[in-house]
């Protein structure tokens, strides 16, 4: 089994199969600069190799004609799936069962290259790996959380080699240097929070006293401003305009005398 799988794998590989070769590799500083030939079969290396005698060749050209790359890739799924069927009931042996497997595979190379592309959408879904979740480590500053947000609360600029300092004198075997980068960052995370809560409290303020004026905005309460923010150019213009205005209102409703 293992050498008919072998065989056809080789012979796919070495007259089917393209690869790149490597052509030179230089290093520059600590940059490594590699180039390669243009990629093509072990078969053609072959015969384009100046070593190669003629017989060889001819031999490797009879054996290519020979050779149909859709029903070597169908002998190696066949031997493939011959190979996993074992498995398969050497397992259910062990367990006193018998697996249930009904080859899917077709029977001529034809039939095989029509379905090349499509046999992965009816095969077995690859199982999802989720991330495993990391469990909590209980921290040193767990029961102290209470302590370092009342130090915060009436000091607010409060360090966190301060912090340590107090909790150092406090519980001097579980305190000490090594602890301010832990320290550190809880104080950085309470400080996030505290910002955060300050920002809400700030927006749920400017919306409570931002209200709708009451009634229909018609413009009939508008006074005019105190002192006035026009130009005096333009304060005098509208002057002369209004005592214009009142004058001929005055003479058009006046009595004929």
């Amino acid at each position: 089994m293992m050498g008919r799988l072998y065989a056809a794998a080789r012979l796919y590989v070495n007259f089917s199969q393209p690869s790149f070769k490597l052509k030179e590799k230089r290093r520059e500083g600590a940059k490594v600069i590699k180039r390669y030939h243009l990629p093509s079969t072990p078969y053609k290396r072959a015969l384009a190799h100046p070593k190669v005698t003629a017989a060889v060749k001819k031999r490797l050209r009879d054996q290519h004609r020979s050779l149909d790359p859709v029903a070597l890739l169908a002998e190696i799924r066949a031997t493939q799936e011959e190979l996993g069927n074992r498995v398969d009931r050497r397992a259910g042996q062990a367990r006193g069962l018998q697996p249930a497997h009904t080859s899917t595979l077709p029977a001529t190379a034809a039939t095989f290259a029509k379905t090349l592309g499509k046999t992965v959408t009816a095969g077995e879904p690859r199982a999802t790996h989720r991330r495993p979740r990391r469990l909590y480590k209980p921290s040193k500053l767990d029961p102290h959380i209470a302590v370092i947000e009342g130090w915060l609360a009436e000091e607010p600029q409060l360090t966190a080699l301060a912090i340590v300092g107090r909790l150092s004198d406090k519980c001097p075997e579980e305190f000490g240097p090594r602890q301010h980068s832990i320290v550190q960052r809880l104080l950085r995370g309470l400080r996030r929070m505290t910002a955060r809560q300050l920002v809400a409290e700030k927006l749920l303020g400017d919306a409570a006293t931002v209200a709708p004026l009451p009634g229909v905005v018609d413009g009939s309460g508008y006074v005019r401003p105190d002192p006035p923010t026009a130009p005096l150019a333009e304060q005098a213009g509208k002057t002369t305009w209004r005592a214009s205005v009142d004058l001929g209102s005055s003479s058009a409703t006046a009595p004929p005398g």
